[in-house]
């Protein structure tokens, strides 16, 4: 198997031998004397540079005969920033292997969501990250019965069938191949305190330091929508709609990771959810990378000095977003709030919560689009867009998801009636997940840009963003953030 031609060898070296944690997730190191491969910052004493080579994936990894380090867990490191900022055929392919589309799937399935054939999908991860579609998602399961065998007391039947494997048998002997221990093993290392049950699943969520807090859980609990979302008790609560059935998220922020615990109803969901999680708070961002860029403008760089780390809030349903970004269309985030909670009230699924607040999800795009519009309390021409984008949501000619490129998706949006400039790149930013969507209508954004020196109109605005890019939407956060509240009114 050949090392990936796009890691450079020397900066991976000195990334290794300095125990950098921001590189983990970036690469993995794999030690050939061992055979055991790493994340970049773990503990031990690092190899000689000659008896180490670099992967771009722990799937690369696995295929190549290397096993997973018992001491850093390199299966635990943060995902690539890489497939969070690009909107080409390898990250969107990524994106759908971490929501689950190969074991649900498999890789006709993938491929035919891409727009491509089955063999152009794989030759494109193959050549860039040393791992076809089925081993980058046999990765995942392993790492789905990892957390399942030390977080739970189920049945080992059990957790093989909900991480998504065929047999027993297979389950077995990819855990044993991966982490050089039976499961049963793995289960009799795991701490014994804070297991979860079958309806509780607590896990910490990793990340890239720093981390603003008050960013993330401020904007969410600011837009939160009565039902479906709740702030309670320093964690951040919602209902998840997953592909075997629903869930609930309570997100707590540590220091060092994101406290998770997950309620689902079917195990197979857990990856999924995963997943969706670390999407809508935006962990596996480089904050490094992207301040110091933003730095290089000296009127943003103290805002990016006071409170760095800032993420792009996003959300767990594109589709959901789409939906909410039209309620809130020149209102303010208070009644936008009120509308959709009368939607969730009429049109949501009920669900029950253990811990009562949260009492619904968000209707589907098919409830939505059996709705009377003449029931619908908006104006004329916003109602018009409301349907318009629920019944294209319901019938598939608009697909917004993890999949989509951003380009055609804005594109798209802009087509429909009632869609500007502004709600079609909020969409691209916060659902989509593009990091260069800007905003230069947005009021908020035009009075912190007057109160710092900037240019103030939409059109000088943008122009002097261009030295911003390709990180416009982490520029959008610091901005909002001087206007002093996460969203202030939300023009079409």
């Amino acid at each position: 198997m050949q090392t990936a031609t796009h890691l450079d060898r020397e900066h991976c070296v000195r990334a290794v031998q300095s125990k950098d944690a921001r590189f983990d997730g970036w690469f993995f190191t794999a030690v050939l004397t061992t055979r055991i491969y790493c994340r970049p910052s773990c503990p031990v004493v690092p190899p000689k540079p000659e008896n180490m080579t670099f992967y771009p994936s722990a799937a690369a990894c696995q295929q190549a005969g290397f096993r997973a380090c018992k001491r850093c867990r390199p299966d635990t490191s943060p995902g690539s920033p890489e497939w969070n900022h690009r909107a080409d055929l390898v990250a969107r392919a990524m994106r759908l292997i971490a929501d689950g589309v190969v074991d649900r799937e498999g890789v006709p399935g993938l491929a035919s969501r891409l727009g491509y054939s089955a063999r152009q999908v794989e030759r494109q991860l193959l050549a860039e990250l040393g791992a076809g579609p089925l081993a980058l998602a046999r990765a995942q399961r392993a790492q789905t019965a990892r957390l399942l065998i030390e977080t739970t007391a189920l049945p080992m039947a059990e957790i093989a069938f909900a991480a998504g494997f065929a047999s027993v048998r297979a389950f077995n002997d990819t855990v044993r191949e991966v982490f050089a221990l039976t499961p049963s093993q793995l289960r009799a290392r795991a701490p014994r305190s804070g297991a979860g049950t079958p309806a509780g699943i607590g896990l910490r969520l990793p990340f890239r330091a720093p981390l603003n807090p008050s960013n993330l859980f401020g904007h969410l609990a600011a837009t939160a929508v009565p039902g479906v979302e709740e702030w309670r008790d320093g964690a951040y609560r919602r209902t998840l709609r997953l592909p075997y059935g629903h869930g609930i998220a309570s997100l707590t922020p540590r220091p060092d990771h994101i406290a998770c615990r997950l309620t689902l109803s079917d195990l197979r969901d857990l990856p999924v959810a995963i997943s969706r999680c670390r999407r809508m708070l935006d962990l596996d961002a480089d904050p490094v990378a992207v301040d110091d860029h933003l730095r290089t403008d000296p009127l943003l760089a103290p805002l990016v000095d006071k409170a760095p780390g800032r993420r792009v809030p996003r959300t767990v349903d594109e589709a959901e977003f789409a939906v909410r970004a039209v309620l809130g269309q020149q209102v303010s985030t208070a009644a936008a709030r009120t509308h959709a909670a009368r939607l969730v009230t009429a049109h949501g699924k009920p669900l029950d919560d253990p811990e009562g607040g949260l009492t619904h999800l968000f209707p589907s795009p098919e409830a939505l689009a059996a709705v009377d519009p003449q029931t619908l309390a908006m104006p004329r021409t916003r109602r018009t867009t409301f349907t318009t984008l629920v019944r294209e949501l319901a019938e598939g000619t608009l697909q917004l998801g993890v999949e989509s490129d951003w380009a055609e998706a804005r594109a798209r949006l802009l087509s429909l009636p009632g869609f500007g400039p502004w709600t079609a790149d909020v969409i691209a930013m916060r659902a989509l997940g593009d990091p260069d969507a800007f905003l230069p209508t947005d009021l908020g954004i035009r009075r912190a840009a007057a109160e710092l020196g900037l240019p103030a109109t939409p059109a000088a605005l943008t122009a002097r963003a261009e030295a911003w890019r390709p990180w416009r939407a982490y520029a959008v956060q610091y901005l909002w953030a001087t206007d002093g509240h996460p969203i202030n009114f939300l023009p079409v």
